[in-house]
């Protein structure tokens, strides 16, 4: 049996461009992962098969699993490389769904990561890159699974600068919010933006990323404000919790974070958070 961590994904920022001519947008965002997420396991078999457990699985029980984006990933990873074999796949889900921190494409990526070991494949990284941009745009970045600058509409991915040790506390308010109304809000109201940018980090210091924070945004907030209003308040409690280095919605939302230099705060917002009733997780960053 191989095993992969599914890592949730955080948008230390995320600046939104103009649409291309092929109906994406062209982004600029530091994608960094927690050490905690979902699970995946795979097992040699005769066909592909899946199966859902753990505590968030019951968002997507009822939905046909031939559409589940990790398999999806398994029939074109067979396709591409010319694979007979099958596999059990098992996802242990944790993370809550449609919730900004990348949770469908880092299954996804987690399962190509898996199943590449089980059967045996060698595969180009550019070719697999590739592969991983045809099943969605943010599964290139979570094949990485560290600190990485995403450009063009999330193809482009490199090596993310060094970070000092960090902490996350996620917290989601338990409201799902799907992706295409977000950007369709970001588009009415920026008819014509700017081309992103992608600021960098001077050095790998808690005062240099408190400086990026600062000088950076999320585009898609307001949008996702606007749909759940409760965002607002759980960024501006983060932001006020003790050590917190930044705070900022992840994604398209609902999900937010902020970022600490140690352990014990990072706890402390995660214990306060699930006071209120929100689900709420904290973990180490995985430094590259």
């Amino acid at each position: 049996m191989i095993r992969e961590t599914a890592p949730a994904k955080l948008n230390l920022y995320l600046h939104v461009g103009p649409l291309r001519r092929d109906g994406r947008h062209a982004l600029a965002s530091f994608f960094v992962f927690t050490e905690d997420g979902d699970a995946i396991t795979v097992e040699a078999a005769c066909d592909i098969s899946l199966t859902i457990s753990g505590p968030a699985a019951g968002a997507l029980a009822g939905l046909p699993l031939r559409d589940n984006l990790i398999w999806k990933a398994a029939d074109l990873l067979r396709e591409t490389c010319g694979v007979s074999q099958g596999a059990a796949i098992r996802l242990e889900k944790n993370l809550p769904t449609a919730a900004g921190i990348g949770g469908g494409s880092a299954d996804a990526a987690a399962a190509l990561r898996a199943l590449i070991k089980l059967w045996n494949i060698e595969i180009a990284d550019d070719a697999l890159a590739q592969l991983a941009f045809r099943l969605g745009a943010d599964v290139p970045a979570c094949l990485a699974g560290a600190a990485v600058l995403v450009a063009g509409a999330g193809e482009d991915v490199s090596p993310g600068p060094a970070l000092p040790p960090l902490w996350a506390c996620l917290v989601n308010p338990g409201v799902e919010i799907a992706t295409g109304p977000i950007f369709q809000a970001f588009d009415a109201a920026n008819p014509a933006p700017a081309a992103p940018t992608a600021p960098a980090l001077g050095e790998a210091s808690y005062d240099a990323l408190t400086q990026l924070m600062g000088a950076t945004r999320n585009d898609l907030q307001p949008a996702a404000i606007a749909c759940a209003p409760e965002i607002a308040d759980i960024i501006k409690r983060l932001g006020q919790c003790r050590g917190a280095l930044g705070a900022r919605m992840s994604g398209s939302g609902a999900t937010c974070f902020a970022l600490f230099s140690t352990a014990a705060d990072a706890e402390r917002a995660r214990a306060e958070a699930h006071k209120e009733g929100w689900w709420a997780m904290a973990s180490p960053l995985i430094l590259r």
